[in-house]
């Protein structure tokens, strides 16, 4: 055999080698292709590889709640103190600080007038700490932020019935603590509000001479608000409606009760003089509703 074909010989290659150098001829560009992208330095990737383990240093619980309470009550800025106050909880969650943190973020999120974070925070508190002789505040800031969200009186009163809800509860939870008389002043004015709208529905069907629809309103003040300044209005609005159906007999009854009640009300003069043009006088008629009514309250 010649040189040249002996040469040859040495040289062939079987499929499957030629196959395996394929493959390593691929891995190799894969690998100067992936190069390139790698020696840009600057991706996100890059950046957590090289970039160094920062490790999380622990702040003292009563340095960051003081902190808090400087923002607040110094800087009157409420949400930096708010901001503090979470950190104590989520760096010290199971102390006392996290704790006091808790409700501080409740109060100051209600001087900050958000009422919705009061309510988280506040209602948190109390149901993790319902022992803690702050719930009751707790509590109060809950009602407090409903009753502060009182709309007018022209508008749905459904967060006027949130705020009676939640100060009833401060009442019945804490009865002899300093909040629960302030939570039944509020409940007053609250349900002053409610009488004040059932008045201004009233009054609206009255001009539209509805007067059975009126009625019905001013039925709802004398029954379920007589403690609110409107109940002398309902009863002379009362006399006013049925003088104008012809009912004279609920009429003088109306009259006659606000005058019982309310003896110097200008109500009752209105009443009166409005009774005494259909030339009648007020007289109480003890089988009556509105004469019923007030004897249950210990008002007739």
């Amino acid at each position: 055999m010649s040189a040249q074909r002996m040469t040859r010989g040495s040289l062939s290659v079987s499929p499957r080698a030629s196959i395996a150098a394929r493959g390593l001829r691929q891995a190799a560009t894969f690998v100067l292709l992936a190069l390139p992208l790698a020696g840009c330095g600057t991706g996100e990737l890059w950046d957590k590889f090289t970039a160094k383990d920062d490790t999380f240093v622990e702040e003292p619980a009563d340095k960051i709640y003081n902190e808090g309470l400087y923002l607040m009550n110094e800087k009157k800025d409420m949400k930096a103190a708010n901001k503090k106050f979470e950190e104590v909880d989520r760096q010290h969650p199971y102390s006392d600080w996290a704790r006091k943190s808790l409700l501080m973020s409740a109060y100051a999120s209600y001087q900050g007038g958000d009422y919705d974070g009061c309510i988280g925070a506040a209602t948190r508190y109390v149901t993790l700490h319902p022992g803690s002789p702050d719930a009751a505040y707790a509590q109060y800031l809950i009602a407090a932020s409903h009753y502060d969200q009182i709309p007018d009186i022209s508008r749905d009163q459904t967060r006027t019935e949130k705020a009676i809800a939640s100060l009833e509860e401060v009442v019945r939870k804490y009865p002899t603590s300093e909040y629960a008389t302030s939570a039944k002043a509020k409940i007053e004015g609250a349900r002053d509000q409610l009488a004040g709208k059932e008045m201004n529905v009233g009054r609206y069907y009255a001009q539209k001479r509805d007067y059975t629809a009126a009625i019905n309103r001013y039925k709802a003040v004398v029954t379920q608000y007589q403690t609110t300044r409107h109940v002398e209005e309902a009863l002379y609005r009362l006399t006013e409606a049925y003088m104008a159906i012809g009912i004279v007999g609920e009429a003088q009854t109306a009259a006659a009760v606000l005058g019982h009640n309310f003896p110097d009300s200008r109500w009752y003069k209105d009443a009166y003089n409005l009774v005494k043009s259909g030339g009648l006088e007020p007289s109480e008629n003890q089988g009556s509703w509105i004469s019923k009514t007030f004897k249950k309250m210990g008002l007739g």
